[in-house]
C-alpha cells in the first residue's frame, strides 16, 4: 500500500478568494515503511502572503519571487501522486487548495489522480474526543518529537505526520490491511500442505549440575526476599525439590 503524507503552506486562508500555494511537502510510505522517496517543492504565488500567513511559515515574496510557478510543477506533482492514498492534517483546506489550482489549469480535481484521502484530523477526533487535535498537541500526545518546528514547513510537518499516523494507528486490525497481508494461501493458487509434526524429534536440554545449584541458590534468595515461601513457587511445585 502506498501512502503519501502531505502537507502544504499558502498566502493565506482562502482558496476561493484568490491565495495561492507556496510549499508543497510529501513523504511517501509504503507499507508502513518510509521510502525516503519524498518531495518537497517552494512555488512562486504571483502574490504577497498575508501578515498572519508569513509569521506562521516565515516564506516571504522575496525568497518565493524565482520559484516556478504552479503551473510549471503542476505535473511532476500529480505524477509523485497518481494512485497513492493521501494522508492530510485537515485534509479539507488542502485538498481544497490543491483543487483551486488544479481548476484554474483544467487538470480536474485531486481525487481524479489519486486512490483516496484520508483526514487524519477527523481520526483524531474520533480517538480523542473533546481533546486539542492540532498536529502539535498529536506530536505531544502521541510523544513524536517535533522540536523542530519553530516555523511550521510543508515538509517537515508531513513527515511528523507520517510519524503521528503510525502511532495512532498503531495495534489497530487496520494494520494488518495491507497489500502483503491480505495475501495469503489462495494468492498463491492453492492450500497450504499439512506437516506432520510427530515425525519431529525436538531436543531436550537438561540443567548442568552447576546451573540446578545456581537456580537452588536462587530460589533461596527470593524466599528471603519474600521473607517466607516466595509466591514464585506455587506456580512452580516442582522447585520445592531444589530447596
Amino acid at each position: 500500500m502506498r501512502q503519501i503524507f502531505f502537507d502544504t503552506e499558502t498566502t493565506g486562508l482562502e482558496a476561493d478568494k484568490g491565495d495561492r500555494i507556496i510549499e508543497i511537502g510529501c513523504v511517501e510510505m509504503v507499507n508502513r515503511q518510509l521510502t525516503g522517496n519524498n518531495l518537497h517543492l517552494y512555488i512562486n504565488p504571483e502574490r504577497a502572503s498575508h501578515e498572519d500567513a508569513l509569521r506562521v511559515h516565515g516564506l516571504t515574496e522575496a525568497f518565493l519571487s524565482d520559484k516556478p510557478k504552479f503551473a510549471e510543477i503542476a505535473q511532476q506533482l500529480l505524477d509523485f501522486l497518481r494512485g497513492a492514498e493521501l494522508v492530510i492534517h485537515n485534509a479539507a483546506f488542502d485538498v481544497g487548495f490543491v483543487n483551486a489550482e488544479l481548476k484554474r489549469l483544467k487538470l480536474g480535481a485531486i481525487t481524479d489522480h489519486v486512490d483516496s484521502v484520508r483526514d487524519t484530523l477527523l481520526m483524531a477526533r474520533e480517538m480523542f474526543p473533546g481533546k486539542a487535535n492540532s498536529l502539535d498537541a498529536l506530536c505531544r500526545r502521541l510523544e513524536v518529537d517535533n522540536s523542530s518546528r519553530v516555523l511550521h514547513g510543508a515538509l517537515l510537518d508531513a513527515k511528523l505526520l507520517a510519524d503521528v499516523y503510525i502511532n495512532m494507528t498503531r495495534g489497530q486490525d487496520a494494520l494488518l490491511m495491507d497489500e502483503h497481508a491480505e495475501s495469503g494461501p489462495q494468492d498463491m493458487g492453492g492450500s497450504v500442505e499439512s506437516v506432520d509434526l510427530s515425525q519431529f524429534q525436538l531436543p531436550v536440554l537438561t540443567a548442568s549440575e552447576d546451573e540446578v545449584q545456581a537456580h537452588a541458590r536462587m530460589l533461596k534468595d527470593l524466599d528471603k526476599a519474600a521473607g517466607g515461601v516466595s509466591k514464585w513457587r506455587s506456580f512452580f511445585p516442582a522447585a520445592e525439590n531444589m530447596a
